[in-house]
């Protein structure tokens, strides 16, 4: 099996993907153009950053497996994926520590004046003067939007370093929020009306585009930070920019709508030249740690279906089909007997949705459950429980 890996995994991941048997493409310098043309022979595709858009999938014949080395999969066109019956799978929470970390490094960097500090320094100029005016952070209080994995990791630091929490999220409760010894909010504008500083930890989808709108952001107290190490399309960008660009709000972004596809050039964005704006080159899970343990969680998955047929962190499977009914067939485990019965179903136009098969201790039975999208009639089930030498029984069950 070969697979090719599009961007910059570490040494030991390629090793034990070679270990496996496999062939691997290791090309961290592929961008979207090139996987575009297509992948002739991969079956797996490893990411983190670079997209893989339709016409990769529509031009990859034998690929089935696509792993985005990393939490985030609006990269890939799971749409596409779907429509050509290739698994996607993600590898969350291992890069929430690393995040964490930039994270607070954006709120010490806006506070402290760090990034001014080192380039007056290199370029020669001394200013204490002006970077003695820093407010400090104990005491101060932090908003969390988003209480998963990085949330959370986030919440520890801030506690660390004497903030007051209050968080919102769309699965935490009052009691949660009591257990996690925060403050809870019932609405993103009551997290911001209370923040000195507002950090936007959530996933990118249809219900989060947008969601830091530009009344969340004229919620926040003068002087506030606003920081985002999710996605750029979580916040209204062009609104964040003019409360930056007043000298209103402090930003701290790892993030951001301009950001280049192409990993290393020159590039222009409009916040370049705002000293009231920190932004880093989109690292929040680029440390070490977090590479080898999101690599590692992508070599378990190629694993585990290599070895077991199954893929761990599956994205884009049907969560419930719409098939009103399951036959339940008890059969010998020979060769043919689920193919026959298949064979049946498919005479009567029947559509198999989703198939299960079970075996017993001896491996002389077995047990499928085979949900269809329609009722057999009785003469179809009775040319399945008659191949006495196959099938044990076969029951039809109305799925509630």
């Amino acid at each position: 099996m070969n697979v090719t890996i599009a961007d910059k995994l570490p040494d030991e991941a390629v090793n034990q993907l070679e270990e496996m048997g496999l062939k691997v493409k290791n090309n961290p310098g592929l961008k979207e153009s090139d996987l575009g043309a297509g992948l002739s022979e991969a079956q797996i595709l490893i990411v983190r950053s670079t997209v893989v858009n339709r016409e990769c999938i529509e031009n990859s014949p034998r690929l089935s497996l696509i792993i985005r080395a990393g939490a985030g999969v609006n990269n890939i066109d799971i749409e596409a994926a779907s429509g050509k019956g290739i698994y996607v799978a993600n590898c969350p929470g291992k890069n929430a520590i690393a995040v964490a970390e930039l994270t607070m490094g954006l709120i010490l960097s806006l506070d402290r004046f760090i990034p001014q500090n080192v380039a007056d320094f290199n370029d020669g100029k001394w200013n204490k003067a002006a970077y003695s005016k820093a407010d400090g952070l104990f005491g101060k209080t932090i908003g969390i939007i988003g209480t998963g994995m990085i949330g959370q990791e986030v919440i520890k630091r801030a506690k660390g370093f004497g903030l007051n929490v209050v968080a919102w999220s769309r699965s935490l409760t009052p009691e949660v929020a009591d257990e996690m010894e925060i403050e809870y909010a019932d609405s993103i504008l009551e997290a911001a009306k209370v923040s000195d500083i507002l950090s936007v930890h959530l996933a990118m989808n249809a219900e989060t585009k947008g969601i830091i709108s530009k009344d969340v952001l004229s919620a926040l107290k003068d002087g506030a930070m606003f920081i985002n190490t999710s996605r750029d399309g979580i916040v209204d960008e062009d609104a964040l920019y003019e409360e930056v660009k007043s000298g209103r709000l402090k930003a701290g972004l790892d993030v951001f709508s301009d950001e280049p596809e192409f990993k290393e050039g020159e590039f222009e964005s409009r916040f370049q030249g705002l000293d009231n704006v920190c932004i880093t080159h989109h690292i929040g899970a680029s440390t070490y740690q977090a590479q080898m343990a999101v690599a590692d969680d992508a070599v378990d998955i190629v694993r585990g279906y290599l070895q077991e047929g199954k893929v761990r962190n599956w994205l884009n499977r049907c969560e419930h089909t719409e098939s009103p009914w399951q036959l339940v067939v008890r059969h010998y485990d020979k060769p043919g007997v689920i193919a026959n019965v298949m064979n049946e179903l498919k005479e009567a136009k029947i559509n198999a949705q989703e198939l299960e098969n079970v075996i017993f201790d001896r491996k002389l039975a077995a047990c499928c459950t085979i949900q269809l999208d329609a009722e057999p009639t009785e003469k179809v089930l009775q040319n399945i429980r008659t191949r006495q030498d196959e099938v044990i029984s076969a029951m039809l069950v109305p799925r509630g």
